[in-house]
């Protein structure tokens, strides 16, 4: 530290050099009068009033030397006392200070955009993910989805959001997809059925075209011809009538027009229907099995004929003297209805298409096995309007069994279902 003593009239008395550690003496650039001091009041060298002292900063008397830091105080008799302490180590410590911060400020600066850019880059990842699968969909990919995000940011709104558009937009083409197929199937099933309408009523009709011309040829006047002549053209005849029948029964059915909705017992009903078949055929021996009373809710005409196509199915397709058994029983809220028959059975393609309209497993179409292939077609029509369903499988050790299941009365839900089909 620089000290410096000078009397009241400016004349130094006695100097002390400051100095730094291996260096030469450092002088301060001192005003050679320092005014506006007061002496302090007696007994009180350094207190008192605040003019008895002073501070200011003054540079170096040597050139390139550190500013100092002066205190100025007068003592009893006017004296004064400089004290003046060089600034090199503070403007080093200062200057180190503003290059810590500027660093730090930097590191500071730096890390922020580091960090901002990782939060963007997380934050839009779910949007980058969208972009993705929305270009994916344009591929023709439509069972891409987004990755699920936060819920409770916005990102992850908007993820949930495109999510349900997507499930929607799929479901919607699935529909679309499922309904061209219906469509084009459709399409098929009525250019086949038109076909094959067509060719089930030629036959019948060329036969009594036959008949005509044979009346016409003169087999009026031959009483054994004239009677040929009318009986083929009765049995050609009921045929025809049979068989628009049983297409206004599948037309009807195909347009959803109700049905009479009443309590049947499918035990009676199957009773009725197996005596009626033991008189036309009783070659073919048939058997009931019915543990419990079992009641639905329906049509109890056209269950009967579900019944009479069944076994009239086992006349046809089975010799003489096969047997047959009809069970009724429940299971659970279903009612089932099984005919069963130890005959021929049935192959693997037959199984699948034996329900189709105009089906015969006979290749060759021949009217031999029995009528024009819409028994099966009716049964299965006549299950799905009361709700229900039937299926055709192999019996074990040879055979057919068809089972239909039906829903059990239950008031709260059938009877629903008959007033819904009586409004339509």
């Amino acid at each position: 530290m620089f000290v410096e003593l000078r009397a009241p009239s400016g004349a130094v008395l006695a100097a002390i050099d400051a100095y730094q550690r291996g260096g030469q003496p450092l002088i301060p650039a001192l005003p050679s009068d320092i005014e506006a001091l007061q002496p302090p009041l007696e007994g009180s060298p350094f207190q008192g009033s605040t003019a008895s002292s002073a501070y200011f900063t003054v540079g170096s008397a040597q050139p390139g030397g550190p500013p100092f830091r002066v205190a100025v105080a007068v003592l009893l008799g006017g004296d004064q006392l400089i004290l003046a302490l060089p600034l090199s180590q503070t403007l080093a410590t200062l200057h180190r200070l503003v290059i810590t911060e500027l660093a730090v400020t930097a590191l500071a600066v730096l890390a922020a955009i580091i960090l901002g850019w990782w939060l963007v880059r997380l934050g839009l990842r779910p949007l980058k993910d969208i972009e993705q699968t929305a270009m994916g969909i344009a591929d023709g990919q439509l069972d891409l989805r987004v990755p699920p995000a936060s819920p409770g940011t916005e990102v992850g709104k908007l993820a949930s959001a495109f999510n349900t558009m997507l499930a929607r937009i799929q479901d919607a083409f699935s529909q679309r997809d499922a309904t061209e197929t219906e469509l084009r199937s459709s399409k098929e099933r009525l250019r086949r059925f038109v076909a094959d309408a067509s060719h089930e009523l030629r036959t019948p009709l060329s036969a009594v075209a036959a008949y005509a011309e044979l009346f016409e040829r003169g087999a009026s006047s031959r009483p054994e011809d004239l009677e040929r002549v009318m009986s083929g053209i009765r049995s050609e005849t009921a045929r025809m009538a049979g068989l628009v029948e049983d297409l206004l029964l599948l037309a009807r059915l195909d347009e959803k027009r109700p049905l009479n909705c009443a309590s049947v017992e499918l035990v009676d009903v199957a009773l009725e229907a197996i005596q009626a078949a033991r008189t036309v055929g009783p070659q073919w021996p048939l058997t009931l099995k019915a543990s419990e009373s079992v009641e639905v809710l329906g049509d109890a005409g056209r269950l009967r004929q579900v019944v009479d196509n069944l076994l009239g199915n086992v006349r046809v397709h089975t010799p003489a003297g096969t047997a047959a058994e009809v069970l009724i029983a429940s299971d659970g809220n279903q009612a089932i209805l099984s005919v069963t028959d130890h005959g021929p059975g049935l192959h693997g393609e037959n199984i699948e298409q034996v329900f189709q309209r105009f089906y015969r497993a006979d290749p060759s179409r021949s009217r031999g096995d029995g009528g024009a292939g819409l028994g099966l077609s009716i049964v299965q029509a006549i299950v799905e309007a009361h709700g229900g369903q039937v299926r055709a499988s192999q019996t074990p050790g040879g055979g057919a069994t068809f089972t239909v299941t039906l829903p059990l009365n239950d008031r709260s839900s059938q009877e629903g279902r008959c007033r819904n089909a009586e409004q339509l």
